[in-house]
């Protein structure tokens, strides 16, 4: 089995440092492919990048918690908090098992966010879920059923994996002295995380192909969110397992209000840094990882053709 690899900006239309930054790492650097947040105050000036930008490939970041909805909150009262705003991913998360009318509102917010993206006139790339939300045992068949009524054909199956995950966290002597940077996260976190996520990850996978869906093999940047600096992503790059592996990441170019109020402690002019470096791209060379434009690539080998029906996508 070859390597390959997909390069991922996610929160696409959250804040314009992050529209800017996806839009600089695409045309100086190695990123190659967005996820798209069709809700957002700033998905306008995102959409209008990705018209420019057209081998930037654009997927649709589904966001059931921590952000903006389609819909009118008067629509939707059980996803949202009292300013109209989606619940924090904790109480989101916890509602979705509790709130009896919260399937068909889940239902039709990811309906509108779908149709929004349609609307956009770009094509699908691939689909995922905002915080993860993908792998919740609520929003899984819902997602999924929703996608696949809209002609979607891949989506990101969130598992990292543990070796490499250690091996790519002990690489130093990327980052200059005196560098700030995010605490990695412990070796003994990430093998708990792992090992309760390893089973259901694996369920999830099962769903997501027989559902008809191009999967990736694995992603990095789970443990090490907002932590995706140039020393990690070269110990990613230089780990590389076989198989289809996605580094997703998110960059920008600058802190603003949108960014710490739920990002605080990101990294993320650092992740555009690595993004852009010289280093990185020599080191993607150097691994003899094939670079996949996007998911669609990744269609063509492992099925998800389009679906049949009027609101597929063009």
């Amino acid at each position: 089995m070859s390597k390959s690899v997909i390069i991922t900006g996610d929160d696409f239309g959250l804040a314009l440092p992050v529209n800017e930054a996806i839009e600089q790492a695409h045309q100086c650097g190695v990123l190659t492919t967005t996820s798209l947040l069709i809700g957002s105050p700033f998905a306008k000036d995102a959409i209008v990048r990705a018209r420019r930008n057209p081998r930037l490939r654009v997927g649709l970041h589904v966001a059931v918690c921590d952000g903006t909805p389609v819909l009118a909150p008067s629509e939707i009262p059980d996803l949202v908090d009292g300013h109209g705003k989606l619940r924090s991913p904790v109480r989101a998360a916890v509602g979705f098992f509790l709130r009896t009318r919260v399937r068909e509102q889940l239902r039709r917010e990811m309906c509108a966010q779908f149709e929004a993206f349609r609307a956009t006139g770009l094509v699908l790339d691939h689909f995922n879920g905002h915080n993860n939300m993908q792998l919740h045992p609520v929003v899984m068949p819902i997602l999924l059923s929703v996608a696949s009524e809209y002609g979607a054909r891949a989506i990101r199956l969130p598992v990292e994996p543990l070796r490499t995950s250690l091996r790519a966290a002990r690489w130093t002597g990327a980052l200059g002295a005196g560098t700030q940077r995010r605490p990695r996260v412990a070796a003994w976190l990430r093998f708990i995380e792992w090992l309760g996520m390893r089973p259901w990850g694996a369920f999830a996978k099962r769903c997501y192909q027989r559902a008809g869906f191009a999967v990736n093999d694995y992603v990095f940047g789970i443990y090490d969110c907002g932590g995706m600096d140039l020393d990690m992503f070269l110990g990613v790059v230089r780990n590389l397992p076989e198989g289809v592996s996605e580094i997703h990441c998110h960059p920008a170019t600058r802190r603003c209000a949108e960014i710490d109020g739920t990002m605080p402690d990101y990294q993320h002019e650092q992740e555009l840094a690595a993004l852009t470096s010289p280093a990185l791209r020599d080191a993607l060379e150097a691994s003899g990882a094939k670079r996949l434009e996007g998911y669609s690539e990744l269609c063509a080998t492992r099925g998800g053709a389009w679906r049949a029906g009027p609101a597929r996508f063009k």
